[in-house]
């Protein structure tokens, strides 16, 4: 009974992020991405329905992070250190548009077991106006060679 009541929580949550997401807002697209693969992920990991909305919240908010203070500058580089980039060393660049300053230290790279794409985990590093924040996240490259936040 108790897992019945989080459903309706987890739906609400995820709805709410989905309409942020529409037209060109970063941070509700990325937060969107980052809860269903939080939801999934924490499915995984938990096997219940609390595992699951943690992942979601967690997901959502790396997500909303990420997505709002990238623009596609950002993410280029960063799709160069997960595809270029060598294990335990850190690259780092600086948005010459908004002065955001990133650096990312990819890990070596995997292949994820349940999709066989390579993966790889890196700590990104970030001052966004004088504010600096330190995410652990990882990537995996989609069929289209791009390499994709998954939490």
């Amino acid at each position: 009974m108790k897992n019945r009541s989080i459903i309706p929580i987890l739906l609400s949550f995820i709805f709410i992020l989905s309409s942020c997401a529409e037209g060109p807002n970063k941070a509700g697209m990325g937060a969107t991405g980052g809860a269903a693969g939080g939801a999934l992920l924490g499915q995984a990991i938990g096997h219940n329905t609390e595992a699951t909305l943690i992942g979601a919240v967690a997901g959502g908010l790396i997500g909303y992070i990420i997505g709002n203070e990238m623009d596609k500058y950002d993410r280029q580089q960063l799709n160069h250190s997960y595809e270029r980039g060598v294990s335990g060393q850190t690259n780092a660049w600086r948005n010459p548009d908004n002065g955001n300053s990133y650096q990312v230290t990819p890990q070596p790279a995997y292949s994820n077991p349940k999709t066989q794409q390579p993966c790889r985990q890196a700590e990104i590093q970030s001052v966004i106006d004088g504010r600096q924040e330190t995410v652990y996240t990882t990537a995996c490259r989609d069929n289209d060679g791009h390499w994709q936040l998954q939490n």
